[in-house]
C-alpha cells in the first residue's frame, strides 16, 4: 500500500516518564465513572455495545488481537454522543434540584414533579450532528426544549435526525468553532443553557461532565474484557475533534491500569489537527487551528482543542497523528467488508479513522518508523472504538460504494 497523501505524526517522549509532572485524572476515576454508567443503566434503551474481535484481521495484519467497541448500537442513536450530552444534562438538573446525581435517577428527571420544580429550560449547543441529537434526545426525555446550531456543510440527514428528536435546529454558514460562539451568544441572550463538549476558561464543568459521560463506552470496555476473556489492550487508536472522547477515555485508562495504560495514538484529521498542532509547538498550550477545516471526518472537523482534556492528551498520550481523508475511507471498507468470520461494523467518516491508520501501519512502508516508534508487533493487543455508524447514509455510501477519498 502506498499512502498517497501525507500522514504526519508526533511522538510524546515524555509520556512515559512518570516523574514528569503530569496533569490530575483524578475526574475520570474509576469510582466516579462507575457511578456514571449506573445512571446511563436506568435509561431503557440501555445496553451495551458489542465489543468485537476481528480474528481474521488480527491474522491479515500480523498483530495479536483487534478489538472493535462498535457504537453505531448505542440508544437507537447509531453514536456514542448521547452518553455525555444525557449525563451533563442530568447534572445539570440534579445541581439546580440540590441533589447529587448518585441519588436521583433519570425516572425522577422525568417527573411531572420535577418540570414543575424547574420549569421550561432550552438546551443550546452547536455541532455536527451526533453531539446535538443526543442533547435533543436527552431535553425530548426531560420534557425540554433544544435548539441546535450546525456549521455550513452538515449533512442534511444529520440535521433531520435532530429535528426528529423534537429540536429547533438549523445549518449556519459558519465553521464548528464559530458556531459554537454563535451557541452561546444565542443560550446567554435567550436565558438558555449551554451544553458544549468544548472547553475554554470560565467555562469548564459542563464540558468536564461531558467527558466523563463520554467513558462510559470504555468503562464498558474493561468490563467486557474481562467477562469474555480478552487479553489487556496494548495499544489503542483515539480519535479527537476538540479532544474530550480522546481526554475522556485515555484519563479513565489511566486510573483503571496505572503506569501499565495501553499505548496511546491520538488521530486527527490533517485539515482539523488541533491537538496534533499543539503538541507540534511543544510548549504545553493548546493552539488552534482554523479555516474551512475540509474533511470527510465531520464530527472530527473541531479548530479548537478543549482545555478540560487538552492536559489529558498532552501528558498522557504516545503519539498524535494527522490523516488523510483516504484514510478514514480506508477504515470504512475494510470494516465494513470483513474478512471471512470476521463481523461486519458499519462505521462512519469518524469512526473508522483508527482503523484506516492501523492497515496503513501494517501495509505502508512510508509509516514503518512510526509502527516500530509505536510498537506494534505481533504480540499487540489493539483498541479500536468505532464512535460512529452511518449517520450520513449517503456520504457512506459514497465513500463505500463508489471508492470516494480512496488508496488511488
Amino acid at each position: 500500500m502506498k499512502n498517497n497523501k501525507k500522514t504526519a505524526y508526533i511522538l510524546n517522549d515524555k509520556a512515559r516518564d512518570m516523574s514528569y509532572a503530569k496533569s490530575s485524572v483524578e475526574v475520570m476515576a474509576v469510582a466516579t465513572i462507575d457511578h456514571i454508567r449506573e445512571f446511563h443503566m436506568e435509561f431503557e434503551e440501555y445496553r451495551p455495545t458489542p465489543l468485537w474481535s476481528l480474528e481474521a484481521l488480527s491474522k491479515e495484519l500480523q498483530v495479536k488481537k483487534i478489538l472493535v467497541k462498535d457504537e453505531s448500537h448505542r440508544f437507537g442513536l447509531n453514536a456514542f454522543k448521547v452518553l455525555g450530552g444525557a449525563y451533563a444534562v442530568g447534572k445539570y438538573l440534579a445541581d439546580r434540584l440540590g441533589i447529587d446525581i448518585e441519588e436521583v435517577t433519570f425516572e425522577k428527571l422525568q417527573s411531572a414533579e420535577v418540570k414543575k420544580q424547574l420549569g421550561d429550560i432550552t438546551f443550546v449547543t452547536a455541532t455536527d450532528g451526533n453531539h446535538g441529537r443526543g442533547i435533543a434526545w436527552a431535553a425530548k426525555h426531560l420534557g425540554q426544549k433544544s435548539v441546535i446550531f450546525m456549521p455550513k456543510g452538515t449533512a442534511e440527514e444529520r440535521l433531520r435526525n435532530i429535528k426528529n428528536e423534537g429540536a429547533e435546529a438549523s445549518i449556519t454558514d459558519m465553521n464548528y468553532d464559530d458556531a459554537v460562539r454563535h451557541a452561546l451568544k444565542y443560550a446567554e441572550a435567550h436565558n438558555g443553557v449551554l451544553i458544549q463538549d468544548s472547553a475554554w476558561d470560565g467555562y469548564e464543568q459542563i464540558p468536564t461532565w461531558i467527558m466523563q459521560g463520554y467513558a462510559t463506552v470504555v468503562d464498558e470496555i474493561v468490563l467486557q474484557i474481562k467477562e469474555e476473556g480478552h487479553e489487556k489492550p496494548t495499544h489503542v487508536f483515539l480519535q479527537a475533534g476538540v479532544g474530550s472522547f480522546a481526554g475522556g477515555v485515555l484519563g479513565f485508562l489511566v486510573s483503571y491500569y496505572g503506569e501499565d495504560y495501553p499505548t496511546a495514538i491520538v488521530v486527527e484529521p490533517d485539515k482539523a489537527a488541533c491537538i496534533y498542532k499543539s503538541a507540534k509547538v511543544g510548549d504545553g498550550k493548546p493552539y488552534a487551528v482554523t479555516g474551512e477545516m475540509q474533511t470527510i471526518m465531520a464530527g472530527l472537523a473541531c479548530g479548537e482543542p478543549s482545555i478540560v482534556s487538552w492536559s489529558i492528551l498532552r501528558d498522557y498520550a504516545d503519539a498524535y497523528v494527522a490523516c488523510p481523508d483516504n484514510l478514514a475511507a480506508l477504515g470504512m471498507r475494510i470494516l465494513g467488508n470483513p474478512l471471512s468470520g470476521d463481523p461486519r461494523i458499519v462505521s462512519g467518516e469518524s469512526g473508522a479513522i483508527g482503523m484506516g491508520l492501523l492497515y496503513a501501519l501494517e501495509k505502508d512502508q512510508q509509516l514503518a518508523a512510526l509502527k516500530e516508534a509505536v510498537g506494534i508487533d505481533d504480540n499487540s493487543v489493539v483498541l479500536i472504538i468505532s464512535t460512529e455508524g452511518d449517520t450520513d447514509a449517503a456520504g457512506y455510501r459514497k465513500v463505500v460504494w463508489e471508492g470516494a477519498y480512496g488508496n488511488e
